[in-house]
């Protein structure tokens, strides 16, 4: 069982999608949708989007306009950028991408956002016992869905996808956007700890120095969170275990 040690760690980081909250198969739904569409209006047979393969692959845990960069060039196909004010599912990175976020937007609306309960006791373990916590994604609409679970209280700060690019940060796996949390949270990534689902995060936080980088496998990918750099790989937050209080004053 992977220990965290409030003796030496102060802080922890969350990913948002898969980990906070039970929104992944919503995006993954979404993307699927907004890329068939695409591909139909292509030229030849294309290979449809695959909601486990390709989304694991080329979309988790990226900023939207990189997941559809990377999707597509698996498709050997390209799109001119465009700009944010493009139409949903224009063809450009910006159109698919603000097409994706609507239909995710729609869809969370309609049916609501949860957030795990493992979770959420993980996390109100941790705050009592001093713990700082931040969450992040990719994601101009992160808040929103942290929000609508009821769960924005649990964090000291959230660094999303338009606090990236405002301050210009790269997309995962530059571990860019988790050091802006520890930044925020005053503690450096080597007393941190990190919880992700998806393996560009990993990376990140192995890049980043993270003291411990823990995996989250809903099901077949332990292996590719371990090559990634986890240290150790879960099923659930409810086996993670954790030690100990944050000293007053520890950063």
């Amino acid at each position: 069982m992977p220990v965290i040690d409030l003796t030496q760690i102060s802080a922890v980081v969350f990913d948002t999608d898969g980990v906070v909250t039970d929104t992944a198969r919503v995006h993954a739904a979404a993307w699927k949708r907004v890329f068939d569409a695409f591909l139909r209006s292509r030229p030849g047979p294309l290979e449809p989007f695959d909601v486990r393969r390709d989304y694991l692959t080329h979309v988790d845990g990226r900023p939207r306009q990189d997941a559809v960069r990377a999707f597509l060039g698996s498709r050997g196909l390209a799109l001119p950028e465009g700009t944010p004010g493009d139409p949903a599912g224009a063809p450009t990175v910006h159109g698919l991408a603000r097409a994706e976020d609507l239909l995710f937007l729609e869809q969370a609306g309609r049916h609501g956002v949860a957030a795990f309960p493992e979770t959420v006791a993980l996390l109100r373990d941790l705050r009592r016992r001093g713990c700082r916590t931040a969450v992040v994604s990719g994601s101009g609409s992160s808040r929103a869905v942290v929000a609508a679970a009821g769960v924005l209280h649990l964090f000291d700060t959230l660094v999303d996808g338009e606090d990236a690019a405002r301050l210009g940060l790269p997309g995962l796996p530059d571990p860019a956007l988790l050091l802006e949390a520890t930044r925020r949270l005053d503690v450096p990534p080597s007393a941190a700890a990190l919880v992700e689902d998806a393996t560009p995060g990993v990376a990140a936080g192995r890049r980043g120095g993270f003291a411990l980088v823990v995996g989250v496998d809903h099901g077949g990918r332990a292996a590719r969170l371990t090559d990634s750099g986890a240290h150790a790989v879960i099923t659930g937050l409810g086996e993670l275990t954790i030690r100990g209080k944050v000293r007053v004053g520890t950063r």
